[in-house]
């Protein structure tokens, strides 16, 4: 299967998203530096609208539709991250939005898309439910568009915005070859990344980060095609606890990922910690994976500088009081 989109789509999403998107920063703490071992740059997602990079991908998605499509409305399945990002673009667009999400999502996640005026359709995950096929049902009966939350190209191109930032911002840091560290569900900013990263700049390396449970894209990536994760496994990762990689980014990845890495779900804690303490950021357990990483896999990781995506910060107080008390 060919790319599904190109740099030219990328740089066009970065267009429409100019003046709507933050431009997030590329933090560094020598405190960080020295607990890694290395230079750590770390791209800060979780200070973006709604929390996420994923506001990148819905406001992409929505200005590249029809304005009759837009005018019906759309629909998007997510645990929590894309269903703000693609709820707040609706909201700020006009667009009528409908949310399936997790029953069991984290309550704030929940909260904040209904906050931001889309309608929130549950199901039951833990059950064994399918989202696509609900959220499918759906967007027949009402003819909606589906906005698919890494297998659509208009999502991809949009979180490949983040990696036209990280080539600029790294050049400025005087970093010109480091691994790029991504944590990792379906996809879709990986492979954004990825592309972008080629075309700007190609001493930067893309490696996907996952919680142990859910590495299937470690485990594809070694082997060579797409594998799908055990039924049962559990993460407090929920952003990032997708089945399989997706079918229109693997091609993507398969040829431009580094080896893939993993962490246990108290790495990713003790990561939240570690960015609150050192770059004093809010972040998610499943945005958290590719600094825990950085910190605990630094013999997996080649040269004097790492960059780290921190992908989210939507996490409930609960948590994040978990996470603190390891301190």
């Amino acid at each position: 299967m060919s790319d599904a989109i190109s740099i030219d789509d990328i740089r066009a999403a970065a267009r429409r998203l100019e003046g709507h998107a933050l431009r997030t920063p590329l933090l560094e703490s020598a405190l960080l530096n020295r607990a890694a071992g290395r230079r750590v740059l770390v791209k800060a997602e979780c200070l973006q609208r709604t929390g996420s990079f994923k506001f990148r991908g819905g406001w992409s998605a929505l200005t590249a539709l029809p304005e009759d499509a837009r005018r019906r409305g759309v629909i998007a399945y997510s645990s929590g991250n894309h269903a703000q990002g693609v709820a707040h673009a609706a909201e700020l667009l006009g667009v009528p939005a409908v949310i399936v999400m997790p029953a069991d999502a984290p309550a704030l996640k929940l909260a904040n898309t209904r906050a931001h005026g889309a309608e929130v359709v549950t199901y039951d995950r833990a059950g064994g439910e399918s989202r696509e096929a609900k959220g499918e049902a759906i967007a027949s009966e009402r003819g909606l568009t589906i906005v698919r939350p890494y297998d659509e190209p208009m999502v991809i191109a949009g979180q490949g915005t983040t990696g036209l930032e990280i080539a600029a911002q790294a050049r400025d840091a005087g970093v010109t070859r480091a691994d790029v560290l991504v944590c990792t569900g379906g996809g879709g900013l990986a492979s954004g990344i990825s592309l972008a990263l080629e075309a700007e700049a190609p001493g930067l390396r893309v490696r996907t980060a996952e919680p142990s449970g859910f590495d299937d894209w470690k485990r594809s990536l070694a082997a060579g095609e797409r594998l799908g994760n055990p039924s049962g496994a559990t993460s407090i990762c929920d952003a990032i606890v997708t089945p399989c990689p997706g079918e229109l980014t693997w091609p993507i990845l398969s040829r431009r990922a580094g080896p893939g890495l993993s962490v246990t779900d108290d790495e990713a804690l003790a990561a939240v910690a570690t960015a609150f303490l050192r770059l004093k950021i809010v972040v998610e357990p499943g945005g958290a994976v590719a600094l825990a990483a950085a910190l605990s896999r630094g013999d997996e990781i080649e040269g004097d500088a790492v960059i780290v995506v921190a992908t989210g910060g939507n996490v409930d107080p609960p948590m994040f009081s978990r996470a603190l008390a390891r301190l």
